[in-house]
């Protein structure tokens, strides 16, 4: 994005590059055929981000639709809010995953999508289970609501750090007994697994481009912010586009752009243009708070700070340690996808992820940003803090907020902690201090 000049007391405009109009333009267009699957005769399948089976669905002529991802969407278009109090209202607790219920709100509210249509009931729920426990009640409720068929995809957890033999069978075996069969049932549609290894093969592509991308923040001045950014790179291969030309192409365009950026040496596109001189490097742990993003982004970009990398970017896909989506083995791919998703990976797995990135990227902290309604990041963070600070000597710092709950962000709270935190990068640079949390 960069900022052109606009007529005095004027909002400023922000030309996009050819990548963002390409996402925006997938995006309507994928929410104009959820909103009109049935009356083309289409089905829709409910699923969520981390393990999703995409290049599995498309192979039945079903509609992707992620829930999380619309309560994303209400969460930055400043709706959510409401739709948390009133899920609160009809019992919900404080403590409840504020995606699900923004997503519960939302329905109260008329289960409008972001094109203004209402969303269709689901007619399959399909669950494959990735390490996050709330995501099994979110379809209980969903279920009980829509009335229809609910398949889910067990995911063995990683407790001792490794895919395992059995792990893959037992997944595959899942596949083939249950899912698929299902599917068709419910489709209508036979299964053929050429189709699915040709959309594997788009994955693939796509993941090549994906993965440069955020590797690309090893150069100095990083081209790219890999948190605020990278949520945006991460969206199309991460929901409903993962296995089609839209994502390779998004992915090109992407790509293409980024390396413009590393060869005249600039920094990151921010919402207000290019940022300015790079002055510290962090990797940050734990999701970003969706209703204040432009807020808390501009946090970062105003004092010189670019996150180089981030686990909330590998969610739905680590694939900047070697996974890719594999044609010749289709089933047992998306078993090892399911596998390896960030949610899926035990401590020290989450650990030694964040101290690579520390060490490869060359960075000069880790920041958690612990989420309050959601266990599966925020579980064990501190612990993680302090390890990165024994193992690099590079200072931690800490600051809380929520997924889409506005009442969570609190922008003077999170000013002040940051700025403490880059004056604590300062004086570990100037050997004044040793690496503690902020």
């Amino acid at each position: 994005m960069t900022e052109i000049t606009t007529p005095k007391g004027a909002s400023p405009e922000v030309i996009k590059d050819d990548s963002m109009w390409k996402q925006k333009e997938m995006m309507a267009g994928h929410y104009d055929r959820i909103t009109s699957a049935h009356e083309n005769g289409l089905k829709v399948c409910n699923t969520f981000v981390p393990g999703n089976l995409n290049e599995l669905i498309r192979c039945f002529g079903l509609v992707n639709n992620l829930p999380e991802v619309n309560a994303i969407q209400s969460g930055l278009r400043k709706k959510s809010g409401n739709f948390v109090l009133e899920a609160e209202k009809h019992g919900h607790s404080e403590d409840v995953c504020t995606y699900v219920k923004s997503d519960i709100g939302m329905m109260e509210k008329g289960n409008i999508a972001p094109n203004g249509k209402k969303f269709p009931d689901p007619d399959v729920l399909l669950l494959s289970y990735t390490g996050c426990f709330t995501f099994m009640k979110w379809f209980e409720l969903l279920r009980e609501q829509y009335d229809c068929e609910t398949i889910m995809l067990h995911t063995p957890y990683e407790g001792d750090g490794k895919i395992t033999k059995n792990m893959r069978d037992y997944m595959v075996k899942q596949l083939k007994d249950d899912v698929i069969p299902k599917l068709e049932r419910i489709s209508g549609v036979k299964f053929d697994i050429d189709l699915l290894r040709e959309n594997l093969v788009k994955s693939a592509k796509a993941e090549e481009d994906l993965v440069w991308v955020l590797q690309s923040a090893k150069n100095k001045p990083s081209p790219i912010d890999a948190y605020f950014g990278g949520i945006y790179y991460i969206g199309p291969i991460f929901g409903a586009f993962r296995g089609t030309d839209d994502a390779i192409e998004y992915y090109k365009l992407l790509r293409a752009e980024v390396e413009a950026r590393v060869k005249a040496g600039r920094g990151p596109v921010t919402p207000d243009g290019d940022m300015g001189k790079e002055k510290y490097r962090i990797v940050v742990e734990g999701p970003p708070n969706y209703t204040s993003f432009r807020d808390f982004w501009k946090m970062f970009y105003d004092e010189g700070a670019v996150v180089v990398a981030s686990s909330y970017t590998k969610v739905g896909g680590v694939y900047d340690f070697g996974f890719r989506h594999d044609p010749t083995n289709p089933l047992e791919s998306l078993a090892d996808y399911c596998l390896g998703v960030y949610t899926n990976l035990n401590l020290p797995q989450r650990v030694d992820m964040l101290e690579n990135y520390m060490n490869e990227y060359e960075a000069d902290g880790l920041l958690i940003n612990s989420i309050k309604s959601c266990n599966s990041f925020s579980a064990g963070q501190l612990l993680m803090l302090r390890e990165i600070e024994k193992r690099t000597g590079k200072p931690g710092g800490f600051v809380e907020s929520d997924l889409v709950d506005p009442r969570y962000f609190s922008p003077a709270n999170i000013k002040n902690r940051l700025e403490s935190y880059f004056q604590m990068i300062d004086q570990k640079r100037s050997g004044k201090t040793k690496g503690v949390a902020a």
